[in-house]
């Protein structure tokens, strides 16, 4: 049975390397699990998406809580599915400061990556619009 988990975390470390061993650590690990999502970063705040069969993806987060390079992580939605969303990527990466500020704003009151002032169905609504003007940048 394939699940998706959408969950937010605030960074311990947001230096560049940091969010770069993360995102390496994501794509290895996931390659061999069968979990595919993306991960959006800004100011410190992360919100990833994952995919995957329900044990892999509970497991995996169950390891994120537990991740020292995460702090204050929050389930936003959790779903089961008939199909993949994020299936192109082992962990594509949306980088906000690289897109156009009236996309967040669209979705909050703010123009700034806050998923936890927003409801879990908002993110998901924002990870779509990502999706569908190509601002996700990742490998298969």
């Amino acid at each position: 049975m394939l699940v998706r988990l959408l969950y937010a975390s605030r960074a311990v470390d947001a230096s560049p390397a940091a969010i770069q061993s993360i995102l390496n650590s994501a794509r290895l690990h996931n390659h061999e699990s069968g979990v595919t999502g993306i991960l959006v970063y800004g100011g410190g705040v992360f919100m990833q998406a994952i995919e995957g069969g329900r044990q892999a993806i509970s497991d995996l987060y169950g390891t994120i809580q537990r991740d020292a390079r995460h702090k204050d992580v929050a389930l936003l939605h959790f779903e089961e599915i008939t199909e993949r969303r994020f299936g192109g990527w082992t962990m594509g990466l949306v980088d906000v400061g690289r897109i156009n500020a009236s996309v967040l704003l669209k979705y909050s009151e703010r123009a700034v990556l806050d998923p936890y002032t927003v409801s879990g169905r908002v993110s998901m609504a924002l990870l779509e619009e990502l999706m569908a003007t190509a601002s996700i940048v990742g490998h298969t």
